[in-house]
């Protein structure tokens, strides 16, 4: 009973509202309130045209005055009405005002003030439906959905078609921008395809149900919502094209972000694509209107997702290299080869914490090699490098006569712990001079040199 009084009483009240409207405009006391009420007529008939162009007619004239009044007299109309077919209505004029003026025009500003100073509230919607005799939750939801879509394009910035479409297309201008320049305009593109995915997902959620689905007024609002879609979808695949032919040059943080981007639209233009032929059921537009949604692959997301990582170990490796102290290793010194030589007897396996690397070069007599500040005498440190080296070299020639005798002097080389300076030893790729020796003495050096290195180190 209480809902039948109530939707009495909504009936009531809009068609007085309306009535009152009428004969004044007729009086001669047409206004900007008057227009809108006339404009939101509860029937199911579509919004007429011409109230568009007289409100547009009325801003081009009285400037900020009438975009004032027609503020406060929206916020009042939309505010206090419990018809869908009235609140409708409103987001339909406020929908089509706003595509008719330019982005920086002060209507835009207008509403942007009204809803910072909480005189309307798009998000969140507080309309409830108390006209509908079956159903109303369905005229409810796609209310608040259309009002959450028309506040996401209040926040949005100004990407228009013109604009869009000088950016798109590489010119001769584009090709002379420095990188710097370019990296700017890479990072606008990137604050607006968050913007643009926003909008898409606002627009799918403005999906009719039940009831609605069938009503007139819902499906007029419905060709509005979609044909917008239409420019954002186009919009959003041209600038991610040129965001991902530029993305070898953007810094790390920037290719995230751009990845991120590109990865939602893999799986947010599937669910347009659905979307998209729900529309056509219900006919909505023309079929010859929807654009082609071109699926992203699944392995291209792969393949730049590897390269992220990549590119990320990379960075990662090359900001640590030199920087990063080296943490203490925990190692094993085993003595047991040389107890056994000695005595015969297996020696315990001691375990010690090293903090700094083995030096290169073992000196007899350390007394004679530090001075007295604790420094190392370089004079001693290179006689003894040079003595070692051609130590090592008679080795080498041993080594090369007598083939037989090539495992023991490895297992003496491992036992006395001898480290030998090998200006080659820190590139592991040239290896021309050993090759040149295997061709000429008849023999693999190479293995020989290479398990000689490992076991010095």
């Amino acid at each position: 009973m209480q809902r039948r009084l109530r939707q009495v009483c909504t009936a009531v009240k809009e068609h007085s509202v309306v009535n009152y409207a009428k004969i004044a405009t007729i009086g001669g006391f047409s206004n900007v309130d008057n227009l809108i009420v006339r404009a939101t007529h509860p029937n199911d008939m579509p919004l007429q045209e011409k109230h568009v162009h007289q409100l547009l007619k009325l801003f081009s004239i009285s400037g900020h005055s009438s975009i004032r009044a027609f503020s406060l007299s929206f916020t009042r109309r939309f505010g206090r009405t419990h018809c869908w077919r009235v609140a409708l209505k409103c987001l339909i004029l406020l929908h089509r005002l706003l595509r008719s003026v330019p982005h920086n025009s002060p209507f835009r500003s207008e509403l942007l003030w009204i809803r910072t100073n909480g005189l309307i509230s798009l998000y969140p919607c507080r309309f409830s439906d108390d006209s509908s005799i079956s159903s109303p939750d369905y005229y409810t939801l796609f209310v608040r959905s259309y009002a959450h879509l028309i506040d996401e394009a209040l926040n949005c910035s100004d990407f228009e078609l013109e604009e869009d479409k000088k950016q798109s297309f590489i010119d001769e201008e584009e090709e002379e921008m420095g990188l710097a320049e370019k990296m700017k305009e890479m990072g606008r593109k990137l604050e607006i395809l968050p913007q643009l995915q926003s909008l898409i997902d606002r627009v799918m959620e403005c999906r009719p149900n039940g009831s609605a689905a069938r009503s007139f007024v819902v499906k007029s609002a419905m060709k509005y919502i979609i044909r917008d879609s239409f420019f954002c979808y186009d919009t959003f695949r041209k600038e991610i094209v040129v965001v991902l032919d530029n993305m070898f040059r953007m810094p790390y943080s920037s290719c995230t972000e751009a990845f991120g981007i590109y990865k939602k639209a893999s799986q947010q233009f599937e669910e347009l694509g659905e979307f998209y032929e729900r529309c056509k059921e219900l006919g909505f537009c023309g079929y010859y209107e929807y654009p082609l949604i071109e699926r992203i692959p699944f392995l291209q997301i792969q393949a730049l997702e590897s390269f992220l990582n990549g590119m990320w170990q990379f960075t990662d490796d090359s900001s640590s290299y030199g920087s990063s102290p080296l943490p203490e290793t925990e190692v094993v010194s085993s003595e047991k080869d040389e107890n056994e030589n000695e005595s015969g007897k297996g020696g315990d396996v001691k375990r010690i914490i090293v903090d700094d690397f083995e030096p290169l070069i073992k000196f007899d007599d350390d007394d004679d090699v530090v001075v007295d500040d604790g420094h190392v005498c370089w004079e001693k440190l290179l006689e003894e490098s040079v003595v070692l080296s051609s130590n090592n070299a008679n080795q080498k020639l041993l080594l090369l006569d007598d083939n037989n005798n090539n495992n023991n002097y490895m297992m003496m080389m491992m036992n006395n712990n001898i480290q030998v300076y090998n200006p080659r030893r820190g590139n592991p790729f040239d290896q021309q001079h050993l090759i040149m020796q295997d061709q000429q003495w008849g023999f693999n050096f190479s293995s020989s040199f290479n398990n000689f290195s490992s076991t010095s180190k």
